[in-house]
């Protein structure tokens, strides 16, 4: 990786840009050559985000965002199991989003979504998103189409407003490849420890494909704004997939720089009431 280049920069669609989902490699590895290369660096990525999360989570002022939307399997769990392997869980805040409940229906689509935002001191992670609102409802024809367009507008003005309250957001696209999901779903039917995870539907979801990824290609071009750009991961190497998530959320917690408070002259006097009675 070229020096003053971050990955984010090399993953960024700029706003006003076209997706172009099609003209990006599944398989590259953007800013760093191989998996020997990368595996020490990821172990430089754990060690330092556990320092950073503490920063902020003793600063409590400002939190991270961190969203992982993908196809089945383009490993939006594992992504969650290694980046946050060595983080204090007191300091993250984790949503998965299913399909809504009964009481999340009777509610603008944003309202479950507001309530998961993370707290200040926390890295806010969504396993999935308000973004299924402009993809799943989408292909499904869940609702009628002009609702569906008129999110990509308040997606755009809740985030601009999530930002402006002290929350740095990192919205990743998982980008797979076809012939990957299916050696993954495979794999899942190979292995009986991971039938748990396969579901008949996934194949119904799979046929779907093409409709999915110019669903995924809207919302990353229409939604990619200067407060809460969208960064595409080439994710069939799941090492890169890790590495480059992990490089993200350090570059993202070492720009915003959190500090431990400072006590000022509380600690002589907490010092003085600590000492030994004469």
């Amino acid at each position: 990786m070229a020096k003053g280049t971050s990955v984010r920069d090399l993953l960024r669609v700029e706003p006003g840009e076209p997706a172009a989902l099609e003209d990006r490699n599944p398989r590259a590895t953007p800013g760093v050559k191989s998996r020997s290369k990368a595996v020490p660096q990821m172990a430089e990525h754990l060690r330092r985000l556990e320092g950073l999360q503490e920063r902020l989570y003793a600063e409590s002022t400002r939190s991270v965002l961190l969203v992982l939307q993908g196809m089945d399997t383009s490993g939006k769990d594992g992504t969650v199991k290694h980046v946050f392997s060595g983080v204090n869980p007191a300091g993250v805040r984790m949503t998965a989003f299913k399909q809504p409940t009964p009481e999340e229906q009777r509610h603008a689509f944003l309202w479950r979504i507001r309530r998961a935002l993370p707290h200040p001191g926390e890295v806010g992670l969504f396993n999935r998103s308000h973004y299924e609102d402009v993809l799943v409802v989408r292909v499904h024809s869940l609702v009628p189409e002009p609702v569906w367009q008129k999110r990509y507008i308040e997606i755009n003005r809740f985030e601009e407003e999530v930002a402006a309250s002290g929350t740095a957001i990192l919205k990743c696209f998982l980008h797979m490849s076809y012939d990957e999901q299916r050696s993954r779903l495979l794999a899942r039917l190979d292995d009986p420890n991971k039938h748990w995870k396969f579901k008949e539907g996934d194949i119904g979801e799979r046929r779907l494909w093409a409709q999915y990824q110019a669903a995924y290609s809207d919302a990353v071009e229409r939604c990619s704004t200067q407060p809460a750009p969208w960064y595409v991961v080439p994710s069939d190497r799941k090492w890169y997939r890790n590495w480059a998530i992990g490089a993200m959320l350090v570059e993202t917690l070492a720009e915003m720089d959190p500090r431990y408070p400072d006590p000022g002259l509380e600690i002589d006097r907490l010092r003085n009431r600590l000492a030994p009675p004469n």
